[in-house]
């Protein structure tokens, strides 16, 4: 009840009876041209067009001369010259704790049937990150329930993650695993671009009721405006702010930052801006990198948001612009490979070109060893694959090549295993392997050291 009085309150606050209008001047493809706004509206405020079959909300995205150029929403399909439209000023979210367990779009607006109210503080979508000289370091190692994130590739509190992978790799599984098995108080899920059916999908079927209990889902299919896709992955960043400054530990994930830099770049090109990275306009960089700079370690007593960044790669390209620009920017990156996922491992993730930038410090001196042996041992096998599958190696002929051979099969199998009782029992396990890898060598390898020695 309470909080039902708190979000009439924020909704009645918010009321302005008095709003500047203006009047349609021209439609130029997907931008409407308004007269009469230039002196009231400001780039990135809400518009509202109101048209004789309904409402069309809207964005200003350039201001010239007495005329404003609103992006809408939906197709401009009846609107007609001296339609009159409204500033409703900058838009905000009301985060608030009862929208856990809830599935909203980038405004908010509840998409699973039931009400939801606001809370009582509202929050602007582009928020400032914590001031750099005021954060904390990187927190502790957090249990994730999967095997090789509680030991080759550790995942710590307020840690920023990139996951790049191309389509039909188990990605969204990979991520819904996460969000059920990483520590965390609470998780918030960006949907960016994602097809309707899908949606329901993995709330019901991936994430489940045990992922949704402590989630809360913002999504904007592939449907909806550039304006919605963009602001998608910042309303989930500003839902997570809300719940971090209560001092919570927050579980970031989005899927995908290709899909929220493609919006960008429509909104971009109707603002005026011209494609310079491959197609992406120059300001898609600094889009990328505020947004990862917001989530990470907090500040003082504040809590913090680990995040984990989904990228869509074509042809397992790390060089495209997206890639590149988040690979700089955070704490490590997670490369899946279509070749792992072909041979029926998931998650199909390429231990050797991932990298978490937790480490040494995430781990200890003996299992800081015990990953480097790992590592060594893949390494030497990757190296000679095409050489030991066509039957032209030799056993005895690399001490460490013929370690790399036994133990592959298990370390392969460990890669794909989940991780139920925490990092130290799947050290344990990884230890065990790296053992019996290190057995005698067989008798034709220790004739033919006989033989060198002589």
């Amino acid at each position: 009840m309470e909080e039902d009085i708190t979000g009439l309150r924020a909704r009645i606050a918010q009321m302005h009876p008095v709003k500047a209008v203006g009047r349609v001047q021209a439609v130029d493809g997907t931008t409407i041209w308004v007269r009469g706004l230039a002196e009231d509206a400001c780039i990135g405020d809400r518009l509202r067009l109101i048209r004789p079959d309904g409402e069309l909300g809207g964005e200003a995205i350039r201001i010239r001369d007495d005329l404003v150029a609103m992006l809408p929403d939906e197709a401009a399909d009846g609107v007609s010259k001296g339609d009159r439209v409204a500033v409703l000023g900058p838009p905000t979210l009301a985060p608030c704790d009862s929208w856990i367990g809830r599935v909203v779009d980038a405004y908010g607006r509840p998409l699973d049937g039931a009400p939801l109210g606001p809370g009582p503080r509202r929050r602007p979508f582009r928020a400032s990150p914590p001031p750099a000289a005021a954060r904390r370091q990187l927190g502790e190692r957090l249990s994730t329930g999967l095997s090789i994130f509680d030991t080759l590739l550790p995942i710590v509190k307020g840690q920023r993650v990139g996951l790049f992978a191309g389509s039909g790799v188990g990605k969204s599984r990979l991520l819904a695993q996460l969000a059920q098995g990483v520590q965390a108080d609470v998780v918030v899920l960006a949907l960016v671009g994602e097809r309707g059916r899908e949606v329901l999908d993995f709330v019901s079927n991936v994430l489940g009721p045990e992922g949704m209990a402590r989630s809360v889902v913002v999504a904007a299919t592939s449907d909806r405006s550039p304006l919605e896709r963009r602001r998608c992955p910042l309303a989930a960043m500003t839902i997570a702010e809300h719940f971090r400054d209560q001092g919570l530990h927050v579980l970031y994930l989005a899927d995908s930052i290709t899909r929220f830099a493609e919006a960008h770049r429509e909104v971009a090109i109707a603002s005026g801006e011209l494609p310079a990275l491959r197609g992406h306009p120059p300001s898609v960089a600094h889009q990328i990198m505020r947004l990862a700079e917001r989530a990470g370690p907090g500040i003082s007593d504040s809590g913090d948001i680990t995040a984990i960044f989904s990228v869509l790669v074509a042809g397992s390209d790390m060089d495209e612009p997206v890639a590149d620009i988040l690979r700089g920017v955070l704490d490590g990156h997670v490369v899946m490979e279509r070749q792992i996922a072909e041979r029926g491992r998931f998650p199909a993730i390429d231990l050797l070109r991932s990298v978490s930038r937790s480490l040494p410090e995430a781990a200890s001196s003996k299992e800081n060893e015990i990953i480097n042996q790992v590592r060594q041992l893949l390494g030497a096998y990757a190296k000679s694959e095409t050489m030991i599958r066509a039957g032209l190696y030799s056993d005895g002929e690399d001490p460490i090549l013929d370690q790399a051979i036994r133990a592959w099969p298990e370390i392969d199998k460990f890669l794909a295993e989940k991780s139920p009782n925490g990092p130290e029992s799947s050290f344990q396990k990884l230890q065990l392997i790296l053992r019996r890898a290190n057995v005698a060598p067989s008798k034709r390898s220790q004739q033919k050291a006989m033989v060198q020695s002589r």
